[in-house]
């Protein structure tokens, strides 16, 4: 997939409790699942839904591939993507 000029993935990293999940994954499938959603979020930092709660500052959201059966919580900013949370749905 080309992107258009000028757009960019945003860059992806993660929190520290998101990091220990991922230290945890030893199955390709789980792995792959994992970074095809990431590949999502990275395009589309907008994607999915907002939690609701406090407004101020970056929001927490949450994306469900629903053919991978995996959940992400994230921040988005500034074109960085924060990972808070992986989860097997």
């Amino acid at each position: 997939m080309t992107l258009p000029h000028g757009l960019r993935r945003a860059s992806i990293a993660f929190s520290d409790a998101a990091a220990k999940q991922l230290e945890t994954i030893i199955s390709e499938t789980e792995l792959h699942a994992l970074d095809r959603a990431l590949v999502v979020i990275s395009v589309d930092p907008d994607i999915g839904d907002a939690i609701p709660g406090d407004t101020t500052g970056p929001r927490l959201r949450q994306y469900t591939d629903e053919l991978e059966a995996v959940r992400i919580l994230f921040v988005t900013a500034l074109r960085t993507v924060v990972v808070v949370a992986y989860i097997e749905v």
